[in-house]
């Protein structure tokens, strides 16, 4: 009996047993590559360090993994139908991972340096490359006739990924208020590029790998963008209040970027005075220091923009849900992304 048939498996251990199912065939993947990209891969996949030395326990959750896992279960299929499809989006994302940080200009994830910062712009940029490149040969070798449909899913996906990445460099570049200011449903329409576009490919290529029809890849598809927004959310208040010793980031460090995040997206369009003062320090020249980022976080507070962004994260949880009990999903599979959703949502890392 598996975890996901005792309707009882805590979601640790959910992404634990997918990941124990994907890792064999992502270090077989990731051992294709040059031996320098290979190496760089390793570092990014938090396998080893920069000196090659194995980091055990330092690797991700696996989210898109078990998504994909999750999502072969739940079409009728096994998790070894996906693991193809899981390989590649655990590539792509960490693809995605690497470019973005350099984008941003981020030093650390993880608590660690991220790879630009350790390795070199020019070598990282290679990585990335090299991931994106493996993820799309990968998911190309999946047996049966669902890999058509698969690298299908997985092309459109990655287009709107590089769609959500452009929406937020070019939202850097807008003001803070008026005309020209970022509203919150275009953070909101970026955030289901940018980060629900893979989470949502994920769960839809465990169900095509499958077998499953197309409506309900489509189901998942759609559940896996709205915990996208969730989870981009949550990413944005652990930006702003999120412990350094957890999150691996600067205490306030989207703040001191004056990046656009949803809560303060929020703050500023809300009916509060708080919101005055809110665009008076954003607009004011420079980046902010300390004292200037503390008083930032506490107008956003003060204004509503936490609680506006908590409320937007567990409306599209909401949503997320009300997609899977609409789809013929397998009752075990279904209980286990149930179980699995809100713990990505309802975390401080």
């Amino acid at each position: 009996m598996t975890l996901s048939t005792t309707r009882r498996a805590s979601a640790p251990q959910i992404l634990d047993r997918c990941r124990e199912l994907v890792r064999p065939a992502l270090v077989e993947s990731v051992g294709r590559l040059h031996p320098w990209h290979a190496e760089t891969a390793a570092f990014s996949l938090g396998w080893r360090g920069t000196g090659g030395e194995p980091l055990p326990g330092s690797q991700g959750k696996g989210v898109r993994q078990a998504l994909a896992v999750l999502g072969a279960e739940a079409a009728g299929g096994s998790g070894e139908d996906a693991v193809l499809g899981a390989v590649a989006v655990e590539l792509i994302h960490t693809f995605s991972l690497i470019h973005d940080d350099i984008m941003d200009g981020d030093e650390t994830r993880r608590r660690r340096p991220t790879l630009w910062k350790a390795y070199g712009t020019g070598p990282a940029v290679l990585a990335g490359d090299a991931l994106f490149a493996l993820a799309v040969s990968t998911l190309a070798e999946a047996p049966g006739p669902g890999g058509p449909a698969a690298v299908r899913q997985l092309a459109g996906a990655l287009g709107d990924l590089v769609h959500g990445q452009a929406q937020d460099l070019l939202f850097e570049s807008r003001p803070w208020s008026g005309p020209g200011a970022v509203l919150p449903h275009e953070y909101r329409a970026m955030a289901t590029h940018k980060t629900g576009s893979l989470l949502g490919c994920a769960a839809a290529l465990g169900a095509v790998l499958a077998g499953a029809p197309a409506s309900t890849a489509e189901a998942l598809d759609l559940a896996g963008r709205h915990v996208g927004v969730a989870f981009q959310a949550v990413d944005d208040l652990l930006g702003i209040w999120g412990d350094p010793q957890v999150t691996g980031k600067p205490v306030h460090s989207d703040l001191r970027r004056l990046k656009k995040t949803y809560p303060v997206l929020a703050a500023l369009s809300a009916d509060h005075p708080a919101a005055g003062r809110l665009d008076a320090l954003l607009t004011s020249a420079g980046p902010l220091d300390d004292a200037a980022a503390r008083r930032a976080a506490e107008l956003i507070a003060e204004a509503g923009g936490r609680e506006a962004t908590i409320a937007e994260a567990h409306e599209h949880l909401a949503a997320a849900r009300a997609c899977l009990d609409r789809a013929p999903l397998a009752e075990g599979a279904r209980e286990d992304l149930l179980t699995l959703i809100p713990y990505l949502v309802d975390r401080t890392g």
